[in-house]
């Protein structure tokens, strides 16, 4: 089981290397990381994008060129658009956003000619978080994506995150259904839709985890308010993953971690035909570089 986010470079060692396409990857932070992986034996890279621009940021940081295969594009939007073409032609089986803004990465993946979402696909964002002050991994959704889930896509995200816990080992993970309250309050949707997922869990609906919910963040995270709390749950105080009502909720929880928390992520976008890399033009070298080991261990 991979209880640190580093220990996932040991793991796709032993396995083949996925092909990796960078979408507009002319930035010094994306071809580091990417360099990085290539050098780790975890992926082989093309980078599509402006190959000039590429060149010179090799040069700038000491970074052998050979190890790409470089397709010249120099407009961002056709950089995205070739980039998911060769996803679609068997060239690569994950992608990554390079130095274009994420509604153009994102609309290149959307397209619906010549995209990667499958009819009735829920696309959606998944973060694993090494916070320093919890003692496992986090794995949590939605916290970039979809703004506020209905209940089908509350069900999607809880069977992402599912997927993702199997992925780094975890058999039987623990999932909770995030709300203000562990109270069941009819006038709360969060806490009905939490009720009902927690439910289906139960029942072997949404199988391979332990599912419970409405549970409020101390609940899933902190054994001590548990026992204060005197409640009974084979999730709460030792969550494995979070699914957060609205996308507020997430984003606000993610940036507090990698802000005040200085947690390490890796994250990626899942429903699509392969796992995309959706990191931030300002992340790390070292968050961008899980983020593709992450997507390489959900690749296909």
């Amino acid at each position: 089981m991979i209880t640190k986010l580093d220990q996932m470079f040991e793991v796709l060692k032993s396995r083949p290397a996925k092909r990796l396409i960078g979408a507009y990857a002319c930035d010094s932070h994306t071809i580091d990381a990417i360099y990085t992986a290539v050098k780790l034996g975890i992926v082989e890279a093309t980078l599509v994008g402006n190959a000039k621009l590429i060149e010179e940021t090799c040069k700038k940081d000491g970074i052998d060129m050979s190890l790409f295969n470089i397709v010249n594009e120099e407009v961002d939007t056709k950089a995205a658009a070739k980039a998911v073409s060769m996803i679609n032609e068997g060239q690569g089986n994950l992608l990554m956003k390079g130095l274009l803004s994420t509604d153009k990465y994102m609309r290149a993946i959307l397209n619906k000619e010549n995209g990667l979402v499958p009819p009735k696909a829920v696309l959606s964002h998944v973060t694993v978080i090494e916070n320093p002050s919890y003692h496992k991994l986090l794995i949590v959704g939605d916290v970039a994506i979809i703004p506020a889930p209905d209940f089908d896509q509350k069900v999607a995200i809880t069977k992402y995150l599912i997927n993702t816990a199997h992925a780094l080992g975890i058999e039987r993970p623990k999932v909770a259904i995030i709300a203000a309250t562990e109270q069941v309050l009819p006038k709360m949707q969060a806490c009905v839709d939490a009720a009902i997922i927690a439910k289906m869990g139960d029942r072997g609906q949404i199988p391979g985890a332990l599912i419970d919910g409405p549970l409020s963040f101390d609940l899933a995270t902190d054994e001590e308010s548990v026992q204060i709390k005197g409640l009974k749950s084979t999730v709460a105080g030792d969550a494995d993953c979070l699914v957060f009502p609205n996308i507020e909720t997430g984003n606000v929880f993610y940036k507090t971690n990698t802000k005040l928390c200085k947690a390490e992520l890796g994250a990626f976008v899942t429903g699509a035909k392969c796992p995309c890399v959706l990191s931030s033009r300002g992340d790390s070298v070292k968050t961008k570089t899980y983020s593709i080991a992450l997507a390489a261990l959900m690749a296909k």
